[in-house]
């Protein structure tokens, strides 16, 4: 290693004559012997992950199935800052053995086709991960093509965007999500079904987390309310449902987002990425079955590596493109997700120019509830003889995001030592919220009072808990961080 420089003006040391003492250094430059090595030690692992070893990566990329989704393509949006993949979930199923099949209830033959569309944006500053999750029936309008299967030519024409991948394949997709969101797609990735299920087994599972019991008989997921480490099998149940509410492929989609933040978060804190050989084996599972551009190589992996390296939960943002029809019918079509052109045009005018998809605030954690506390109309009572206690739990509440009247009143009864939720038993779950919002609340149903709820405030008061909904939209683009949505 080449001598560094000297400092400007930093004066030369003299030879020590033969014999002479060792001059003493100064007490602040003397470090103990075990902080030296610990710094070099972790100097030399974190400029081994830096690299990732390209040596050790080298030779991945040659198991990758490599497709051109690009080709002959014209007239293509103009490249933006940053890197933008277009990652397209298949069901590829053909791989899955017959006893994974009947387990995690996968069905029968495979359809091919595209489960899941999302245009991942890493910033070219490395430090930032924009999620865009397209629902796969939005209603779009397919380029001119020529149909895979049939061979016959199409003119331009209306469908949902799924149909993109079973008539042209990846370049059809590719040419049709260009069309729609006018972002330059600069790679192309493809999960099958095993990949992902290896790739989490790899991990050693990954956390999600959940406000109430989520049941789909069609996948066979059956999580309750909690915590639960999930397997390859039962995190592809999790990303695959789509009937455990009345959400259907919306509620999908926001659980595809919260698993991937908690995805990214498991592989930022597990050590892979600091530890250049365990960032092969996971890179291997994963890419064992993947379809990539020729361009997606080592370079490409050490670099989304390195990026990150640096990622944190809050670092990660997830958005569904806005969507201005949940149901627009379109004849030979059906119901399709017609996009809000106002609103995705901003979203997407926002990946174009690398900016976050919104404003990032100083967001707190919160609480998962049932309810979100914009639906939770109250009504404050001040049940002490503390003056102002009313007023400032209101305006606390409302700070939160409930609904409150505004205008606290004193409740007959002035000496309650406890906080207490009056509710009417048909809004039981809105009054839960409301109390998990008030450390240490008491719930009291009180049957006919309707919609609007009391808290009667108590000596106890202390405050008001941060709570949100699993699936409110955040922001006014439906904008969520990582730590927002993963596990406390």
């Amino acid at each position: 290693m080449p001598t560094p420089p000297r400092s400007p003006g930093r004066p030369s040391r003299s030879p020590r004559p033969p014999g002479a003492a060792r001059p003493a250094e100064p007490l602040r430059r003397r470090r103990p012997r075990w902080a030296m090595r610990l710094a070099t030690g972790f100097s030399v692992t974190v400029l081994a992950a830096a690299g990732v070893g390209h040596a050790l990566v080298s030779g991945l990329d040659t198991g990758i199935v490599r497709i051109d989704p690009f080709k002959d393509m014209k007239n293509r949006p103009a490249a933006g800052h940053g890197m933008n993949v277009l990652l397209v979930g298949t069901d590829g199923r053909d791989k899955i053995t017959e006893a994974e099949r009947q387990k995690y209830r996968l069905g029968g033959a495979p359809c091919h086709c595209t489960d899941t569309i999302m245009i991942v944006h890493i910033s070219a500053d490395h430090e930032r991960a924009s999620v865009v999750s397209l629902p796969r029936d939005s209603y779009a309008m397919m380029p001119p093509h020529t149909d895979q299967n049939s061979g016959d030519e199409h003119h331009a024409h209306p469908v949902k965007i799924n149909a993109a991948y079973a008539e042209g394949g990846p370049q059809l997709t590719v040419r049709t999500v260009e069309n729609m969101t006018h972002v330059k797609i600069d790679h192309y990735l493809e999960v099958d079904f095993t990949s992902f299920m290896k790739t989490v087994d790899e991990l050693g599972g990954v956390e999600v987390c959940t406000a109430h019991p989520l049941q789909d008989a069609y996948t066979g997921l059956d999580l309750g309310a909690g915590t639960h480490r999930l397997d390859g099998g039962q995190a592809l149940q999790y990303v695959r449902s789509r009937h455990t509410d009345g959400a259907g492929d919306l509620g999908r989609m926001q659980r595809q987002q919260r698993f991937l933040a908690s995805l990214i978060s498991r592989t930022a804190s597990s050590g892979v990425l600091l530890n250049p050989v365990r960032f092969r084996e996971v890179a291997r599972t994963l890419l064992s079955s993947v379809r990539a551009d020729q361009g997606f190589g080592t370079r490409e992996m050490v670099d989304l590596a390195r990026a990150m390296r640096s990622f944190t939960p809050s670092s990660s943002e997830f958005t569904t493109v806005p969507i201005g029809d949940i149901s627009y019918e379109v004849e030979g079509i059906g119901s399709t997700v017609k996009w809000d052109p106002a609103k995705s045009e901003k979203l997407f005018q926002a990946l174009r120019d690398d900016r976050p998809l919104d404003v990032h605030r100083n967001r707190k954690k919160a609480t998962i509830v049932d309810v979100s506390p914009q639906q939770v109309r109250v009504r404050v009572e001040n049940a002490t003889m503390t003056a102002g206690l009313g007023q400032k739990a209101d305006a606390a509440l409302k700070a939160t995001h409930f609904r409150t009247t505004g205008a606290p009143v004193n409740a007959v009864d002035r000496t309650a030592k406890r906080t207490v939720v009056l509710y009417d038993p048909g809004w039981d779950r809105s009054a839960s919220a409301l109390a998990t919002a008030l450390p240490g609340a008491r719930m009291v149903a009180v049957p006919g009072q309707g919609p609007v709820l009391k808290v009667r405030v108590g000596a106890d008061y202390s405050g008001v808990r941060r709570v949100r909904a699993e699936e409110t939209d955040q922001g006014e683009s439906g904008v969520v961080t990582g730590d927002e949505v993963a596990c406390d």
